[in-house]
């Protein structure tokens, strides 16, 4: 595989996760403030509802749940359920690349968290803390407007700028994909050449998703409100996430094709697969999205079990425990701690049975 062709699926698949992140925010935003609100005072469902926002894909999710524990609202357990169940911005990276998989882990994972949930609640005691501050997360967010029906006619007679640059882009994008439809659907042949997995390989199924997202992300620029444009789109998913997500997938898949090209590494993993599991529960700590790629990319290429990509997604909540680790190192510690033992015991016991 050539430098440019690794550049090219790089972006690809950047610009896909881009679009997933976009729709999860608009999804937020449009429901905001009815989560905690709905919430009721019983540590069962909020295992329930932290597990849910769990296995949200990104870190929006795992940021309301510190939220709730900040505030009392949500205990240790609820906030282990979350932490287990999230893998971050690695979940749209999944569903792009191995979406059958991705299904199966967020299945695995919701039903992990769930029973890790109520043994830490059991074994717990009551929870009293006082913490320096809680983190605002969209809340009574001036000017957020995600659809109104007579608005964005409004908004299209004074479009912005920034609206028009953005509509443009999506429709060059759209008119790219189309026209390069058949490369599309090979955009995967990087992982999974050579691979005795070959079964995760759905290209076709991932170019008309592409497709299907780049539809709905032009229907979110074209309606939402000039102000989540410019927060949501511009400030959070572009300028937080585009260079980070293109630079740790471009420069994982470039390294592991040089090193394919003279180490024999899917035999050196096969034959060590058990160091490779402690590496991918140690990598899982790192509160931060990137490093943790690399088993994605590795379990697509047919060079890692299951068992490896669910422990490391087990331990691994992307940067999403980064607020904890301001209002409580305490608390973060037992969490990674808990998330370890876990990761290590369901990542075992998988190797063991050939999972």
């Amino acid at each position: 595989m050539e430098f440019y062709s690794i550049f090219k699926q790089s972006l690809s698949i950047t610009l896909f996760v881009l679009s997933m992140m976009l729709i999860i925010d608009y999804l937020n935003v449009l429901s905001k403030g009815t989560w905690s609100k709905k919430l009721q005072d019983s540590p069962w469902k909020q295992i329930l509802f932290g597990t849910l926002l769990g296995i949200l894909p990104g870190c929006l999710g795992t940021y309301t749940a510190v939220s709730l524990y900040v505030h009392n609202i949500f205990g240790m357990a609820a906030l282990v359920a979350t932490m287990i169940a999230t893998s971050g911005d690695e979940s749209f990276f999944m569903f792009s690349i191995i979406p059958e998989t991705a299904i199966l882990i967020t299945f695995l994972l919701f039903v992990i968290a769930i029973a890790t949930g109520f043994i830490v609640h059991l074994l717990s005691k009551p929870r009293v803390i006082s913490l320096k501050k809680h983190f605002d997360i969209h809340e009574n967010e001036p000017g957020c407007v995600c659809f109104e029906k007579n608005a964005w006619i409004t908004q299209l007679k004074n479009i912005s700028t920034l609206r028009v640059i953005l509509l443009l882009l999506l429709l060059i994008l759209t008119v790219v994909v189309i026209l390069n439809f058949s490369q599309l659907l090979n955009g995967l042949e990087l992982l999974t050449k050579n691979s005795s997995h070959s079964e995760h390989h759905h290209p076709k199924w991932v170019g008309i998703t592409f497709l299907v997202v780049l539809g709905i992300t032009f229907f979110i620029v074209l309606t939402v409100s000039d102000h989540f444009l410019k927060e949501h789109l511009v400030n959070h998913v572009i300028k937080k996430h585009f260079l980070k997500i293109f630079l740790w997938t471009f420069g994982t898949l470039l390294v592991l094709y040089y090193l394919s090209q003279f180490v024999d590494l899917d035999n050196i993993i096969r034959n060590n697969l058990f160091v490779v599991l402690l590496f991918a529960i140690l990598i899982g700590i790192i509160p931060e999205s990137g490093p943790h790629l690399v088993f994605i990319i590795l379990f697509a290429a047919g060079s890692i079990p299951l068992s490896i990509l669910l422990a490391n997604s087990i331990v691994q909540d992307g940067h999403g425990s980064l607020p904890l680790i301001a209002e409580s190192q305490r608390s973060f510690v037992k969490i990674k701690a808990i998330n370890v033992l876990v990761g290590l015991i369901i990542g075992g016991l998988g190797m063991v049975i050939g999972f």
